[in-house]
């Protein structure tokens, strides 16, 4: 009788620590679907018009909570376009945001905000390509202005069938590169 006792304790024991385990194992993977849904995004590079800070095929984790666009940041539109041709998911640069003005000297190929020459060690061109831009424009307050970093091969900001971004058409920000592996850091 008293075997019988200790082997019912030794599988209650066992069951205990399966239940444990397959508790953990879900909350585990609840937790990390509920991130990717309210938190963090996966999102898919196509095309070279981010060479050479990304690259066709890469995929980026994106900062789902993200409420202030600024200078710099690498976001992920998904603003209708006036064109087919165009996706209307968008992998750029912020140039210039709400109440900020942009110029461009396409001879010398430098941009302007406010005025000043942007410093912008990540392009891969000075940009020489026009589009439809033709003067300066101020961005609205609620709007940004984007730009991809290989400028003379990318339709952003400067094409009129893209246009200002409105900040509400951010998907969120890109924080890190998740393929290639290994190459997570996004210039």
């Amino acid at each position: 009788m008293e075997e019988n006792a200790m082997e019912k304790k030794n599988n209650d024991k066992l069951v205990s620590s399966c239940f444990d385990l397959t508790s953990i194992v879900a909350t585990a993977i609840i937790a990390v679907a509920v991130s990717f849904i309210f938190i963090f995004r996966t999102v898919g590079v196509n095309g070279d018009s981010m060479k050479p800070t990304l690259h066709d095929t890469d995929r980026i984790i994106l900062s789902a909570i993200y409420t202030e666009p600024e200078r710099g940041d690498i976001v992920v539109t998904c603003q209708p376009n006036a064109s087919a041709i165009i996706p209307d998911t968008l992998v750029k640069r912020v140039i210039a945001t709400g109440g900020q003005t942009i110029d461009i000297d396409f001879n010398n190929g430098i941009v302007y905000v406010d005025g000043e020459a942007l410093d912008e060690p990540y392009i891969n061109d000075k940009t020489h390509d026009r589009e439809d831009f033709s003067e300066p424009v101020t961005v609205p307050d609620g709007y940004v202005f984007v730009m991809g970093d290989n400028r003379n091969h990318s339709t952003d900001s400067r094409d009129r069938r893209v246009g200002l971004i409105r900040e509400e058409y951010i998907l969120g920000k890109a924080l890190f590169r998740v393929k290639p592996f290994g190459q997570f850091k996004i210039g």
